[in-house]
């Protein structure tokens, strides 16, 4: 890997901010960026593998656990953003009312075919969906109907295709697929907020450029980028 690239294994919740500031990243730093997308439990897997990267940007628990094994350079972790998880529906779909944790549940009763990330892939939403079908006694109901894509996916995709009319993700992997329209978050009693974070991994080729690329994350511009996403600036 040459030094004037930087490598990164970057959670799929970040997915557009990355695609959005990128390139604006490498025209003022004239460094390369390639960097590879999935979900913040397979990005661990991927690094207690051996994977090669100098950036990792995922949830703060899965840095955290990276850093207390010796993979994230002490000290070089930093909280970018928030996240919360939402619904959404194909384009032009009704809207169901989620609004309440009643109205929610509701709206998943009455849906079709429901789509989230399958729990054992490590996908924090559908991990979070999962307890909360048993939380609100609706499990048995829900699960035959359930469908899971691939992992490093998103569950929109399934919209598109007609597999599911109503898909459960973090409400910025959720936007990031075109033709789909939010539903909107999940009420404030069964919301689940995600913090993401970004971590020099401990053999970074060339640990400046991706201290500058996590500076460079923290940056207005790159604020306006989050929000876009529907994240919230840390």
């Amino acid at each position: 890997m040459s030094t004037d690239t930087v490598k990164g294994l970057i959670s799929m919740g970040v997915q557009g901010v990355m695609d959005a500031v990128g390139p604006v990243f490498e025209r003022t730093s004239r460094h390369r960026l390639v960097l590879s997308f999935n979900t913040s439990k397979m990005l661990v897997q991927q690094l207690r593998g051996g994977a090669e990267t100098d950036v990792v940007i995922g949830t703060r628990e899965g840095l955290d656990g990276l850093a207390s094994e010796g993979l994230i350079a002490a000290g070089s972790s930093i909280a970018l953003a928030h996240s919360i998880v939402g619904m959404a529906v194909r384009k032009g779909a009704p809207k169901a009312d989620i609004s309440t944790p009643e109205a929610f549940k509701r709206a998943v009763l009455a849906a079709r075919a429901i789509g989230y990330s399958e729990p054992a892939g490590g996908g924090a939403s559908g991990v979070h969906f999962e307890k909360l079908i048993h939380q609100l006694g609706i499990a048995d109901a829900v699960r035959p109907k359930s469908k899971h894509p691939p992992v490093g996916t998103h569950t929109a995709d399934m919209l598109l295709t007609g597999e599911v009319d109503l898909a459960v993700q973090q409400i910025a992997e959720l936007i990031y697929v075109q033709g789909i329209e939010l539903v909107g978050p999940f009420p404030a009693e069964l919301q689940l907020v995600t913090t993401f974070a970004g971590g020099v991994h401990a053999k970074a080729r060339d640990p400046d450029a991706t201290k500058a690329l996590l500076a460079f994350l923290r940056t207005p511009l790159a604020a306006e980028a989050f929000r876009a996403q529907g994240l919230e600036p840390a």
